[in-house]
């Protein structure tokens, strides 16, 4: 009995480990996308806030994210396997 629960949960966790590396390219396209849309909208609430130019650098920096962040994610989907 204990050989057989032991054999279970080995195989458990490597079915969980081969859905994780399969994903993995894919979880980090996502993080890319959010860290790059907050990355250039921060840079660009800063220069707003240096340059006094609200709201014009904060969405630009928005669009320059979502722009890098989808061009990223799209590398990932188009990617063969």
């Amino acid at each position: 009995m204990r050989d057989e629960r032991v054999s279970m949960e080995r195989n458990s966790v490597e079915s969980m480990q081969g859905n994780l590396d399969r994903g993995g390219p894919a979880i980090a396209a996502s993080y890319g996308l959010i860290g790059s849309i907050l990355l250039l909208g921060g840079a660009g609430w800063g220069a707003d806030q240096y340059l006094g130019t609200a709201p014009w650098c904060l969405l630009s920096g928005l669009t320059a994210g979502l722009a890098i962040g989808f061009y990223q994610l799209l590398r990932v989907v188009r990617r063969p396997e």
